[in-house]
Parts: C-alpha cells; sequence; structure tokens
C-alpha cells in the first residue's frame, strides 16, 4: 500500500507542477488574501504567483463604520496589503460605511495617513482612485480629525496627480475652501491636471451656491482633457461652460449633472453657452438627475432646448402636491429633445392625474429611446399600448421597467392582466426586451 502510494503521489504533485502559469493565475485570481497567502507556501512557483502584478491591479477596500470584534482587523490589514502589494496598485476603491461615532473616523483617518504615505511612497501605477460617500460635513468628524485626513489626502494627489486619470470624490461633502485644495493637488507645480474623469456629485456640502465661486472657476481651469464630468447643478455656471469650452472641447464626451433640492439651483444659465460649447465639443453628451426637482417652471428653466441631453431622471421620492402637475414638462417640455434623447427614468406620485397618454406619445416621439424605467400610477393597459407600439415598429426600446402603484392592498386583478400581456407579447418581450414589470400597492 505505501508502495502504491509512493508511485501515485509524485504523478498528482507533476500535474499541478505543470499547469500552465495562465491556469495558475487564473485560479490564484478567485482566492482571497488569506486563501492566497495560504497557497503561496505550497511550492516555490505558486509562491511567485502570489507576487504576480496582475493580482494585485484592482483592489476595493471597506471599512465598516460599526464599531464590531469582526472588523476590528480591517485597519491592519489594509495597511498590511499597501505595504506587500501597493506597488501593483493600478485602480483604487475605499469605502467607509455609514461611519458611528468619532473613534472610528479617527480611526480611518490615520489609516489612510499611513496607507497613502506608503502607497505615495511605492507605487507609480495608481491610474484610478475612488473614495465615496465620506461624507465629511457630519458631526462624527470632529474639525480635527477632518483637517487631517483632508491633508493627507491632498499629499498623495499631490504626489500621483501626473499619473491619476480617474478620480471619484462623490459624497465628500467638504466647503467650497476644501473641496478647491484637494482638486489643486492634482495639478501642483503644474497647474493643470490631465485628468480624464472626474466624479465630484456631492463633493461639496449641501445649500453651497458654488456656481458663484471664483475659487472653484479657477480650480476647474486646470483640467485640460476630461472626457467625463460628473458634478451638481449648483456648481455650473456660465464661466465654467467657457472654461470646459476652452479647456476640453477636444476630450469632453460626457457630462453628469445632478440637481437636488436642497441645492441652490436659481441660477441663470444662458442658452448660448449651451450652444458654443456644444458647437466645439461635437461628441457631447449630457445626463440630468434631478431629485426631488419636479415643478415645470423649474425645468424649464435649467433645461435649455441648446443641450444636448441624452437621459434624463426624474425622481420625486414619493413627494406629492395637490397643486403639482406632471402633465407640462411631459407635454411640453421633454418633447423638445426628442433627438437625442435616449434614456428616460420616472419615479413620481401622480395619484391626482392620470399621465399615461402622455407618457406613450414622449416615448413614440423619441426615436432614438432604448431604455424607459417609471414607477408612477399607471393603468395596467399602458404596458400593452407601449408593447403593441413595440411590434409595430413604432418605438425600439431594449429595457422596459414598470413599476405600477396601485391603491388598494391586493394586486391580483393587476397581476392576472400583466400575465396575460405577458403571454400575448412573449415573443416579442424574449427576442428584444430586458422586461420587468409589476404592479405594487401603494399605501
Amino acid at each position: 500500500m505505501d508502495e502504491e502510494s509512493e508511485l501515485i503521489q509524485p504523478q498528482e504533485q507533476s500535474c499541478w507542477a505543470t499547469l500552465p502559469d495562465v491556469c495558475l493565475n487564473r485560479v490564484f485570481w478567485w482566492l482571497g488574501d488569506r486563501d492566497r497567502s495560504r497557497a503561496a507556501l505550497v511550492c516555490r512557483k505558486w509562491n511567485q504567483m502570489m507576487y504576480s502584478a496582475d493580482l494585485w491591479r484592482y483592489r476595493t477596500i471597506t471599512f465598516s463604520g460599526r464599531p464590531s470584534r469582526v472588523h476590528a482587523s480591517e485597519f491592519e490589514s489594509a495597511l498590511w496589503y499597501v505595504k506587500k502589494f501597493g506597488l501593483y496598485l493600478e485602480h483604487l476603491e475605499i469605502k467607509f460605511l455609514n461611519p458611528y461615532n468619532a473613534v472610528l473616523t479617527k480611526k480611518f483617518q490615520v489609516t489612510m495617513r499611513g496607507l497613502l504615505s506608503c502607497l505615495g511612497k511605492s507605487n507609480n501605477r495608481l491610474r484610478s482612485l475612488s473614495v465615496q460617500y465620506l461624507e465629511l460635513d457630519r458631526a462624527v468628524w470632529r474639525s480635527n480629525i477632518r483637517s487631517s485626513f483632508i491633508k493627507s489626502l491632498s499629499f498623495f494627489l499631490r504626489k500621483m496627480g501626473k499619473h491619476l486619470d480617474y478620480l471619484n470624490l462623490k459624497g465628500a461633502r467638504m466647503t467650497v475652501e476644501q473641496g478647491c485644495h484637494v482638486l489643486n493637488s492634482l495639478g501642483y507645480l503644474r497647474n493643470e491636471s490631465l485628468a480624464s474623469e472626474l466624479n465630484i456629485e456631492d463633493f461639496f456640502s449641501h445649500h453651497l451656491a458654488v456656481y458663484s465661486s471664483p475659487q472653484f472657476r479657477k480650480t476647474m481651469a486646470m483640467f485640460r482633457n476630461l472626457e467625463s464630468l460628473t458634478l451638481n447643478y449648483n456648481c455650473l455656471s456660465d464661466e465654467l461652460l467657457e472654461n470646459l469650452c476652452e479647456n476640453n472641447a477636444s476630450t469632453l464626451w460626457t457630462i453628469n449633472i445632478k440637481c437636488h433640492i436642497h441645492d441652490p439651483h436659481g441660477q441663470v444659465i444662458w442658452g448660448m453657452s449651451w450652444a458654443k460649447l456644444t458647437k466645439q465639443a461635437t461628441n457631447l453628451k449630457v445626463n440630468f438627475f434631478f431629485e426631488r426637482v419636479m415643478k415645470y417652471e423649474r425645468l424649464v428653466r435649467i433645461l435649455l432646448q441648446e443641450i444636448p441631453l441624452r437621459s434624463i431622471s426624474l425622481r420625486s421620492c414619493y413627494f406629492s402636491d395637490p397643486d403639482w402637475s406632471m402633465r407640462p414638462t411631459l407635454r411640453d417640455l421633454l418633447p423638445v429633445f426628442r433627438h437625442t434623447l435616449q434614456k428616460l427614468t420616472f419615479e413620481f406620485n401622480n395619484n391626482h392625474e392620470s399621465l399615461d397618454e402622455e407618457l406613450h406619445l414622449l416615448i413614440l416621439s423619441c426615436r432614438k429611446l432604448f431604455y424607459f424605467k417609471i414607477w408612477a400610477f399607471l393603468d395596467v393597459r399602458f404596458v400593452e399600448r407601449i408593447l403593441k407600439s413595440q411590434e409595430e415598429g413604432q418605438c425600439t426600446l431594449r429595457t422596459l421597467k414598470v413599476r405600477i402603484y396601485t391603491n388598494r392592498y391586493e394586486t391580483n386583478e393587476e397581476d392576472r392582466t400583466l400575465r396575460e400581456i405577458y403571454r400575448r407579447y412573449r415573443k416579442l418581450i424574449d427576442s428584444e426586451l430586458n422586461y420587468f414589470v409589476i404592479a405594487y400597492p401603494m399605501m
């Protein structure tokens, strides 16, 4: 028996020993850090594979925002990883989930100081950095902790700014002075940044009229190679559009704009500013996301006809006002963009008015529309009308997602009708559509 095992064992070892590197690399790719460390102890070849740069190019480091023994080692393991494999990093994402108290924010700040310092010394490959939803204006961030973190982040961006192609600081919620200081770090010594993608949605605290800040406009003039820019409407001004036209017209493809009810959005922006930018940036497409900004008088002032609008999202978070009507927006405003609109997302409480006809006509008028999502009070037969128009070639949707609100606790009748509609158009749905339709009690 021992002789048989001795004969079999070398054969088994040789199978693993001759495994091609590309296959072994794929095995390691699916392993977690702890399993990778254990596998690296098997033999010299596996140990060498552990240090393959391909395994460590992408990294997401998540810190739990609540005290727990289970998560106690998160901070230590993050530092261990950067010290050991940080030089291979090309794409780094940091998540700090809903910090619970000042003790945790302090621990996060100290860890990030060490992590960024180590990374700044060893790495010259980093292309993208994402640190989202820090919400630095919350009370859990004491003034000294916040200042120390911003200082560490700014110093790191000074070092890595010449390499970074993508920066995402969504949800940082800083003051204008703090935010501009951080962004200016990207162009340290050169007074310009060649980053191609910048996400500063909710980067500044709510209620700030950033558009009126000369400091912000000067900071944005530093960017010379933007392809994609994501920001809030309270940052937008004629001067900013002029800057984008002068410095980024040859590269700019996408502008994503969020307009929130709590952000100032009463500034006047001239259509000629948009027209000039659109003329210079010929490939530009603009996407708007509205949060509880639903009234026609506000929307018509923001959505100027000169904007090359590709998609629009109107979400009201169940806001209800009997004096408010969605009909003018659907009937008079949005059809202005029928030649460019490709995506429509709606979520509103229209319990006081029926909008089935206006929505159907809007879909038919937007000949490039391929994505339609709506949560609203609708008749179930609205879905059938859309599918019939799709079957007749009047529209070319690829995604149809509908949540039909009802005022009843039970939706048995609506569900039965939706099943009948699905059976009738099943061939069309299965071949052409990403389809999701349900009835939902709104009580």
